[in-house]
């Protein structure tokens, strides 16, 4: 216990960012970005072709047009709130919220829950994480 002590007092700045660091990942897991309400690209596929889930793409249009998966619908997170009556079609599927690398998804998986549609689903690492397991990509 004397090591751990003198390591500490000794490597305060190392022992420091460590301590925020895995607050940071608490925080992260608490909010389940991810968790449960979270697919990998693999279950993201499955999803779409077995279960026809409806993948609603938050980024902007400049970037839904860089690369977005086929069929998505591109929703940007700033107008979801007003697009809900697009979606209200698709409130018995599966949706698939889909942004960049998978933060602001975290957010419209929230408010679409908040307006009653129950079955949403967040990409883990978004489009980053689709394209680096080669799977399709439509451009525009």
């Amino acid at each position: 216990m004397d090591q751990i002590i003198e390591f500490a007092s000794n490597h305060y700045i190392l022992v420091g960012s460590f301590v925020a660091v895995l607050l940071a990942l608490i925080i992260h897991l608490i909010a389940d970005p991810g968790g449960k309400f979270g697919v990998d690209p693999a279950g993201a596929t499955t999803l779409i072709n077995h279960q026809d889930a409806v993948v609603v793409d938050v980024r902007s249009m400049a970037e839904f047009k860089r690369g977005h998966i086929v069929n998505a619908l591109n929703i940007p997170l700033n107008g979801l709130g007003n697009s809900l009556k697009q979606l209200e079609k698709h409130r018995k599927k599966p949706i698939l919220a889909v942004c960049q690398s998978g933060s602001r998804s975290v957010s419209a998986c929230r408010r679409l829950r908040k307006h009653g549609f129950e079955n949403v689903k967040n990409l883990r690492g978004g489009m980053m994480a689709w394209e680096s397991a080669n799977l399709p990509v439509k451009r525009t």
